[in-house]
């Protein structure tokens, strides 16, 4: 039997914050085999700040991608996974933003961050120098937590925060809702009448502000939904996890596994040594 720990504790932000920040996440793991975790693409932007040793991460899995050393970073919305390296310990807290939260938080929109990692303190400046060392002084989740709400409430103080965000517009976070309410199991063409306009207007707006068309964005919805159901402690067989997440067979589910995570089911769950259940 593996000797590994692995513990989560999960947080809301702020209710100021929670239009922009959707949940804080302390994550403590240990004594896993060495190896490459695959964080896969999904509805939100991620910020990871370590509390341990530099995050060693890749835009891309077993694709040459160059692998960087961050003490904290953030990422948009994804349309690969990313290739994070550890030796068997992994101790931080990941941070979940909302499209809307790119510009609240960060002063721009999400397109700007599409498939890029970018270390926290340049998109934060001080305050991301600040926010790690106050992170990795606290001694509990409780203070860090604390520290993630007082620090980000700045943030959003010094972007203008809500004079900021219906830049957004509220057609695009609305599309936005909409896709991730169906689980990318809508057409596209229905969101845009639902909203009064034309599918290509949507298509322009949504990948102006999210950086992602919104059909590619309901293809990672439904992905997100398959590797759920795939990280479960007992999982479906594969075939089911297609039915469920609403692939038309279980082939499509591979095609789209393999271009979501570099990988084919099987060999992504044979080399994520992260997953649960021991």
């Amino acid at each position: 039997m593996e000797d590994h720990t692995a513990t989560g504790v999960v947080a809301r932000p702020a209710p100021a914050l929670r239009s922009y920040v959707g949940s804080y996440v302390g994550f403590d793991l240990r004594g896993f085999p060495t190896g490459v975790h695959c964080g896969p693409p999904g509805r939100v932007l991620t910020a990871v700040i370590s509390l341990s040793g530099p995050l060693e991460m890749a835009a891309g899995v077993d694709d040459g991608s160059p692998v960087t050393r961050f003490d904290s970073v953030a990422g948009g919305l994804m349309r690969r996974s990313v290739a994070i390296h550890h030796d068997g310990r992994q101790q931080g807290v990941l941070v979940s933003l909302t499209p809307l939260g790119a510009r609240a938080v960060y002063g721009m929109p999400a397109a700007a961050l599409a498939d890029r990692l970018v270390p926290l303190d340049e998109l934060l400046g001080a305050l991301g120098a600040e926010l790690v060392e106050r992170l990795r002084t606290a001694t509990t989740w409780a203070g860090r937590f604390a520290a993630l709400d007082e620090l980000f409430l700045r943030a959003v103080g010094r972007t203008g925060g809500g004079d900021r965000v219906p830049r957004t517009g509220p057609e695009v976070a609305e599309a936005w809702r909409r896709l991730v309410a169906a689980r990318g199991r809508v057409q596209v063409g229905a969101v845009a009448a639902g909203l009064g306009w034309s599918r290509r207007h949507l298509t322009e707006r949504f990948r102006d502000e999210v950086g992602l068309s919104p059909k590619t964005f309901a293809r990672v919805l439904r992905f997100e939904h398959a590797h759920d159901l795939a990280s479960a402690h007992d999982p479906l067989p594969w075939a089911g996890v297609a039915t469920v997440s609403g692939y038309a067979d279980q082939a499509h589910l591979v095609r789209d596994w393999r271009e979501f995570t570099g990988r084919s089911p099987t060999a992504w769950r044979r080399g994520e040594v992260l997953l649960g259940g021991g």
